[in-house]
C-alpha cells in the first residue's frame, strides 16, 4: 500500500472529481459536504497530523467560513486559491485549477497546463 502523504480538503464530491483526474502522484482527497463538525475536524487533525494537508474551497461565503474555520482549528494547512471570478472549484477550469496544484507542488498531468 503506497503511504500517502499529501491530503486535498475540499467542499464536495464534485470538486473532489475535478481535482483527482488532473493528480498524477497518490493524494487522499477529503470532501467536507461544504460544512464540518467540531468532532468531524478534530478526528482529521487526528488522521492528517503529520501529512501535507492543502485546503481548496470554493470563493464564496461558505468557502471562506470553511477557510477560516480550518485556519483556527488546523494552523499548519496551507491553503490554496482559485481565482474569485470562478467562484467553484468545480466550475473552474482545468488549466486553472492544475496551476494552483503545481504551485502547491502537487504533481499534475502535464496535458493539463
Amino acid at each position: 500500500m503506497i503511504e500517502v502523504e499529501k491530503v486535498i480538503i475540499v467542499e464536495g464530491k464534485s470538486d473532489k472529481k475535478k481535482i483527482a483526474t488532473l493528480i498524477k502522484e497518490p493524494v487522499e482527497i477529503v470532501c467536507t459536504n461544504g460544512t464540518i463538525s467540531l468532532s468531524k475536524l478534530d478526528d482529521m487533525i487526528e488522521q492528517f497530523f503529520d501529512k501535507e494537508v492543502y485546503v481548496l474551497v470554493d470563493a464564496d461565503e461558505a468557502g471562506e467560513k470553511l477557510r477560516k474555520q480550518f485556519k483556527r482549528e488546523f494552523p499548519h494547512a496551507e491553503h490554496l486559491y482559485i481565482d474569485r471570478s470562478y467562484r467553484e472549484v468545480a466550475t473552474a477550469p482545468v488549466q486553472h485549477l492544475a496551476s494552483v496544484l503545481l504551485g502547491a507542488d502537487i504533481d499534475i498531468y502535464t496535458e493539463y497546463l
